[in-house]
């Protein structure tokens, strides 16, 4: 069969070993999952409520524009519906820009290590690609101006980025896109946007008016605690939300999908009650690491990338025997470290004993 080259050179998306075949394959009986930064405090009451009361008309095509959850959106953030475009999870929304954007001509730039689905689009639209490395953890401006060529087309800001989990300086960034020529798409994927606490930290909506060049993705599946509906949505200028529903597939979200993330995002309550316990287990991760002389980034995320001293893999699969699933920091490019998801106060007491037992 024809596929395209590149394949050759890439592999399918490695997921996290599920809970059920963990407790088969190791003869256990509780496993905790803290390795792909789920909210393990749920979802919001009022959708357990509405999923016990309402029926579906599943007979009936979702409505293609998700035009309620559109209005939900823009009246929660000041914008207008047009500047929404709405994606099966941010995930679906990466691929639309880059088969909206890129082929064999095109070039783009993002940090290393980051989300790898920048690179990986990249590659399956034939693009050109350049990883700027972190400087101290932090995305280094200088190199990516200087990495900049006549035909780059967009630029990748996971802010905060996956895997380090440190949110970005706004004033640095602004002045970044300040420098940016307006003919390159900067996205700003804000996929953990609702855990942030910094005092400093500026809402990159208020830099939309001014800066038409920006595209901002979020989702429901981290804070919102609703990863298995599948829902993202992007934010920028108009024109270009637009242009990548030209790509869009029209009924890409399912009416239950719609339905339950407009609910979630007005239950204000929930959501801060989740911000506000991921906060104060979050110190507790700092706290462990100082006391057992272990480097941590600094997160302002549900997960935290913390030092293992041995070879990650081994030790996640040591802990993994020990009913804890966690992410190796070898699979993320972060040899050396592992990716952990913050989670209850019971599960993380018990990923620090498991830890404590193997270090």
């Amino acid at each position: 069969m024809p596929y395209k080259k590149v394949l050759d050179t890439m592999q399918p998306y490695k997921p996290g070993k599920p809970i059920e075949e963990t407790k088969k394959e190791y003869g256990l009986t509780e496993v905790i999952k803290l390795a792909s930064n789920e909210n393990p405090y749920g979802y919001s009451p009022k959708v357990a409520e509405w999923l016990r009361s309402e029926a579906q008309l599943l007979q009936l095509y979702p409505d293609a524009n998700a035009t309620t959850l559109k209005e939900t959106l823009a009246n929660k953030n000041g914008i207008a519906p047009e500047q929404l475009i709405i994606g099966n999870g941010s995930d679906e929304l990466i691929s639309i820009i880059s088969r909206s954007m890129l082929d064999e001509t095109k070039h783009v730039l993002m940090a290393t290590p980051t989300f790898p689905q920048y690179v990986h689009n990249a590659k399956v639209e034939g693009a050109t690609f350049t990883e700027i490395p972190l400087k101290d953890g932090h995305h280094d401006y200088e190199e990516f101006l200087q990495a900049i060529q006549d035909n780059t087309s967009i630029i990748w800001i996971c802010n905060p980025n996956n895997p380090t989990g440190n949110v970005l300086n706004s004033a640095e960034l602004e002045a970044f896109i300040e420098e940016v020529p307006s003919d390159i798409l900067i996205v700003l994927d804000e996929a953990y946007f609702e855990y942030i606490m910094a005092e400093d930290h500026v809402d990159s909506l208020e830099w939309l008016p001014k800066y038409e060049n920006i595209l901002i993705l979020r989702t429901f599946s981290k804070a919102y605690g609703l990863a298995s509906i599948r829902v993202g949505y992007g934010i920028g200028h108009p024109s270009m939300i637009e242009q990548f529903n030209k790509v869009r597939n029209p009924f890409n979200n399912n009416t239950m999908a719609h339905t339950i993330a407009k609910i979630a995002v007005e239950d204000e309550e929930f959501l801060q009650k989740s911000r506000k316990l991921n906060a104060e287990q979050r110190e507790r991760f700092y706290t462990f690491a100082k006391e057992q002389g272990l480097n941590i980034y600094p997160s302002e995320t549900n997960f935290v990338l913390i030092e293992t001293k041995r070879d990650a893999n081994e030790l996640a699969d040591e802990l993994m025997k020990r009913g804890v699933i966690v992410r190796s920091g070898n699979l993320l490019g972060t040899p050396g470290y592992m990716r952990v998801t913050i989670g209850t106060e019971q599960q993380n007491d018990q990923f620090f004993e498991a830890f404590k037992q193997l270090l």
